[in-house]
């Protein structure tokens, strides 16, 4: 692997970290102001659900492109 794909490598990996703690966040800290607020829980997942969908998606397309990187394509 040339530097240049080892840098690229690299930057993927911490990218898909900073979404993985981003979604983790996201999830904690929203339930837990619903809590405070004494929100259902089921009402605030439902409104959320689509952004965590959407971060999932990218997440899935950041790991195929590593999963690629790693075998070469």
């Amino acid at each position: 692997m040339s530097e240049e794909s080892e840098n690229y490598a690299q930057e993927l990996a911490e990218t898909i970290v900073e979404f993985e703690n981003y979604r983790e966040r996201l999830l904690s800290e929203t339930l837990e102001a619903a809590q405070k607020a004494k929100l259902i829980k089921a009402q605030v997942m439902a409104k959320l659900a689509p952004e965590l969908a959407d971060i999932d998606s990218k997440l899935a397309a950041l790991r195929q492109q590593q999963a690629d990187l790693n075998t070469g394509n």
